[in-house]
């Protein structure tokens, strides 16, 4: 019997081939978004899509930095900033759950360096002149932006985070407010900041603490954090910015933050712009809002709350919808962030898109590649309303 030659062969093919991996087409998400990191518009983005149980979609495209090719990942970290707002509103909103605070409180019953705060005017000649509001600020118009306290304070700089939460708030409270509460929108670092104060008052525990026993690991956000560790900063994405010549890209700084960015000595938590998180973890924080204020059968938040958290705040006279800590209005809500990250909970279609970028700016037309990957993420997810 005359020996089997090819057997070894067809053998050796069978082995290559149980190590190829199928070749599938690139997602709709994905592909609508590569020609903004080909044409050096985008460097990078993580893109989620989630219903209020599960997710649907992640995708990575570009680069964490362009500089260095390092590849985005769907883990990488980002400075999510001002996506910070409504994450430390939910949290005071807990207290208000408890009974420990109702929002319509005046702020300086917590907070006695508040009592006394004037509001800067001017009479009848035009001249500047302090008086006394109409009423003292409340915790819902520190929460809406409706307050009159500034962005930030003097005091707070070169950057937003090198002052303890305690002493920032204090320099809030020795300036005059701004307008009369309720009667303006004016985005206010400090409004939030100083809601977040209320939470160490009133619990005793530091902000920090309290955010992570009761929200970020209950939740299992493992990567949310005010301080990336050693680890965390080789997923972090790098800030990017347009170059001279407008044509490109190149990398930056978070001018708004100190670095090292590990450092606690002397960077300190920021409330209402100071967190680093991942696209997993924003959307387990969109997913209980979605769900009511629960999540995997553990409730955060009463329904009530979540309510008043995303419904209009503003006074109707105004052009901004805003809700406590939310930017609200036509059936949606969420909160973007300073390097144009975004997230938006789209309550009629059960949808959660989470988009996370580091951009300070774009060039060409990188700016439309949130919208792409909206349009694309509704055209292959969404129930019609």
């Amino acid at each position: 019997m005359k020996p089997n030659l090819l057997r070894p062969a067809v053998l050796l093919l069978a082995l290559q081939l149980a190590f190829v991996r199928p070749v599938t087409a690139a997602s709709p998400i994905a592909t609508a978004l590569q020609p903004f990191v080909e044409k050096e518009e985008l460097a990078g983005a993580v893109a989620l899509v989630a219903s209020k149980d599960k997710v649907l979609a992640v995708e990575a495209v570009g680069f964490a930095n362009r500089a260095t090719k390092q590849p985005m990942t769907t883990d990488a970290l980002f400075w999510i900033a001002s996506q910070s707002k409504p994450i430390t509103a939910a949290a005071v909103m807990m207290l208000v759950d408890e009974g420990k605070l109702n929002l319509n409180d005046p702020v300086e019953k917590y907070l006695p360096e508040f009592k006394g705060q004037q509001l800067a005017t001017k009479d009848a000649d035009g001249k500047p002149v302090l008086k006394a509001p109409a009423h003292p600020i409340t915790v819902r118009e520190v929460l809406s932006h409706t307050s009159g306290l500034p962005f930030s304070s003097a005091v707070e700089k070169p950057t937003l985070d090198g002052l303890p939460l305690r002493d920032a708030v204090a320099s809030y409270a020795k300036n005059p407010i701004t307008f009369e509460p309720n009667s303006k929108y004016s985005y206010s670092n400090a409004g939030i900041n100083t809601a977040a104060r209320l939470i160490e008052v009133l619990t005793g525990k530091s902000y920090e603490d309290f955010m992570d026993a009761r929200l970020f690991h209950p939740l299992g956000m493992k990567d949310t954090t005010f301080w990336p560790t050693k680890e965390q900063l080789t997923r972090l994405a790098a800030p990017h910015k347009p170059n001279a010549a407008k044509n490109g890209l190149e990398t930056t700084t978070i001018s708004q933050l100190h670095y090292p960015l590990d450092e606690r000595a002397k960077r300190y938590p920021m409330p209402a712009g100071g967190l680093f998180s991942t696209a997993a973890d924003v959307a387990k924080f969109c997913q209980m809002m979605l769900n009511g204020g629960e999540l995997n059968g553990k409730r955060y938040l009463s329904a009530t709350a979540v309510k008043e958290l995303t419904s209009r705040q503003t006074p109707a006279a105004l052009k901004e919808s805003y809700g406590l800590g939310f930017s609200t209005g036509g059936g949606t809500f969420g909160h973007g962030g300073a390097l144009a990250t975004n997230m938006n909970i789209d309550t009629q279609r059960g949808l959660i898109t989470v988009w996370l970028v580091q951009h300070a700016g774009y060039p060409g037309e990188g700016g439309k590649a949130q919208g792409a990957f909206k349009k694309a993420a509704e055209e292959i997810f969404a129930k019609k309303p």
